[in-house]
Parts: structure tokens; sequence; C-alpha cells
């Protein structure tokens, strides 16, 4: 990274700047700001509207997503894009230090080992940055969401992942005492098989599921598996309801049926249309909003979302730490449904996790992936590492 900045940039070699890349499913997204900026917080979630004395980072982006290969994630194809994106936007922040990366990616706990291997010896040939942290996209979302705080998040899109944390400093407050491998924050079980990161201790008088902090990982496991109350959850489940209508049989939606028709055509042509497309999900997915905009005057689509909001709260219930601090906050386009799905969902979560404040996520995952920079370059970071989650070099 060269000295020339803008003109009319002044370049501040006290000033720490921070980098935060978003890989996902929808493409990639690059950003930079001063570390110290509100919404790179080492402690809360972004900001950026709420502050009158901060510009929002600088953002490029590319609606192309990083390259899946033989050995995952292709982190060349990944690098060939971001690194002219980011030297540019370094250079237009008057940019003089580095102090820290995170990289967020779709895929990283399974499809991440080309990215592990790759990115810390090339971000640190271009830039001279000694802090990486490689997080999944699910970690992002949290620190996105709620900063460094302990609770839960729901991401819900075409599908849909829990994932609760209890940060370092917070572990006692669980009301337990530590076994023989007990140290706060520290986690050595792949969440992606497990469910959950804390390992090897019991706690007295607490919640024994966070005896150690860590992650717990609920649901995610793709629409055949799981995703229970995702958009592709409610979009079948939407569409088999109208083909029973169709049928005539017991659990029809004359209403239902209308939209199928209107929307793909003949209810008979929409197996020939459906199962041959390798986006099934985002297909089913496209429907959710027909299920909701039915869902007022249609008691088969209201049943539906309920039943889906039966299944977020249950994922934020199997996530959450039994903390007097802990939060739940709800991220993702499905959530844009509005109140035939959110009214259901908090009065859900009301009755499985009473005292636990319901709240919309601050930020998304590229917010979150600068969260993460910034507390990385204060030596701040509280999120807990795992090997699969959320790894530093």
């Amino acid at each position: 990274m060269g000295d020339t900045v803008p003109d009319g940039a002044k370049p501040d070699d006290a000033v720490t700047h921070v980098l935060g890349i978003d890989s996902g499913g929808s493409g990639v997204r690059v950003a930079v700001a001063r570390a110290d900026a509100p919404g790179c917080s080492a402690e809360q979630p972004p900001a950026w509207s709420s502050s009158p004395t901060c510009s929002p980072p600088l953002t490029w982006s590319s609606a192309t997503p990083a390259t899946v290969g033989d050995r995952g994630i292709d982190a060349e194809s990944l690098l060939a894009r971001v690194l002219p994106a980011a030297r540019e936007l370094l250079r237009e922040a008057g940019a003089r230090h580095l102090g820290a990366v995170c990289v967020g990616a779709a895929g990283m706990a399974t499809l991440g080992d080309d990215l592990r291997a790759r990115l810390p010896d090339a971000l640190a040939d271009a830039f001279g940055v000694r802090r990486l942290a490689l997080a999944a996209d699910a970690v992002t979302a949290y620190a996105g969401a709620l900063g460094q705080r302990p609770g839960a998040v729901v991401a819900a899109g075409t599908g849909l992942i829990a994932l609760g944390a209890v940060p370092e400093g917070f572990v006692r407050e669980l009301g337990g005492t530590y076994g023989e491998s007990g140290t706060g924050g520290t986690s050595g079980t792949d969440a992606t098989a497990t469910g959950a990161t804390a390992t090897g201790t019991t706690a007295t008088g607490g919640d024994t599921c966070w005896a150690t902090g860590g992650w717990r990982r609920a649901d995610g496991w793709g629409h055949l598996l799981g995703d229970c109350g995702g958009g592709a959850w409610i979009g079948r489940a939407g569409l088999e309801a109208a083909m029973r209508a169709y049928d005539g049989r017991a659990g029809g939606s004359k209403p239902l049926l209308a939209r199928l028709e209107a929307v793909f055509g003949p209810a008979t042509g929409l197996p020939g249309q459906l199962y041959p497309r390798p986006d099934r999900p985002a297909v089913l997915a496209s429907f959710a909003p027909e299920v909701g905009r039915c869902a007022g005057e249609d008691p088969v689509a209201e049943a539906i979302l309920r039943a889906a909001a039966r299944h977020i709260a249950e994922a934020a219930e199997a996530v959450c730490p039994r903390l007097e601090s802990s939060e739940v906050a709800l991220t993702g386009g499905l959530f844009r449904m509005g109140a035939p799905l959110l009214t259901p969902v908090r009065e859900e979560l009301a009755a499985r996790l009473p005292g636990v404040r319901v709240t919309e996520a601050a930020g998304d995952p590229l917010d979150g992936a600068m969260c993460v920079a910034a507390a990385l370059a204060a030596d701040g970071l509280r999120l807990p590492r795992d090997p699969a989650l959320l790894s530093i070099v």
C-alpha cells in the first residue's frame, strides 16, 4: 500500500484504519473505515446513521459470488477482486496504517481451507497487516447485530440459522464455576458438527451448556434437513397448501392456490418448473412473501407463519445464553415480511425466553466484519475463538 492519497484527503500516520470483507452467496463487499469510528466500536454494533460526526465507511461491492472449487472457496479468485478494491478504498480514505482485517465468508467453516491457507500471507504482503480474523458469515452477522454483547442472532433468508455466544468477560455471569479445562471464551469443537463449541466443563448453579462460553449453533442444515422456519420452508409449506387445494385435500388453501397460479402458472406445471432447477431453495423461498400477503385473510397461511415462528423461536431458545443482559436479534431478508411473521415470532420468543430483549439487528455481516476488525486492532476482541467459526492469525 503506497503513500498516495486522493486530492483533499489528509493522511494521518497516527490514525489506524481497518478493512472488512464480506463474501456471501449474493456477492462480495469490501469496506474501509477508521478503527475508532462508531460503527467500528469494539463493544457495540454499527451505528453509522446515529453518529453526526463520523462518515460511514468507504465501500465497494460486486454481485458476483466467490468461486467455489475442489478446494472450497477459491482464495486466488477472491483476492483478485478484493485486493484492487481494498487498495483503492484505502487510497480514498488517506489511510497509511491498516490495523486489522476481518474476512467473513459464507461456507468458511466447511469450505474455507484455501482461505485459511492463503489469505494471511497475501494480505500481509499486500498491506503489511499482521492481524487477521477469518470468520464464518454467521459470526459476522452476529457481530453486526449485537457487537460483542451476549445473546443470540437468528439469520433468516432462504435458509435459517441461529448462533449464540457468551463473549469473554461474561461467562461468570452465568452463575457457574469452572471445571478443570474451563477457560472463558475458548472452544475446541467444530460447531458445524456438534452444534456447540463449549466443551469439557460443567457449571454448578448456572447454565451448564455455557460453562466455558463459546458459540452454540442451531439449524442451518439446508432445506432438505432443516432451515425450519426459513424462506424456503415457508414457501414450500405454502405451495403444498396450494396443491392440496387443487386436489381437494384437507389443509388446502384456495387463496394460496390463486397466488401459485399467478406466480407460476397452472398448478399442474409446477413440478416441471421446480424439480429441474438447481436453485430450488431460492424458488421455494420466492413464494414466502405470498404466504405473508395471504395470512391476514387465510387461516392456512396464518397457521404456516405461526409454525414458522415456533421453529424460529426454538432455534433461538437452543442457543441463547441465560444471562440478564442477553438479547436476541433478528436479521435477514425474511423478516422484511413484517407483522405477519414478526408478531408471532415475538410472541413465541416471549414465551420461550421470558425477560430476554428482542431487537432488530443493528447492522449486517459487513458491519460485523468491521466491528471484529476494529476490536482486533484495539486488542479488544472478546468474541470466542473457534477453529471453524472464528480464527485469529
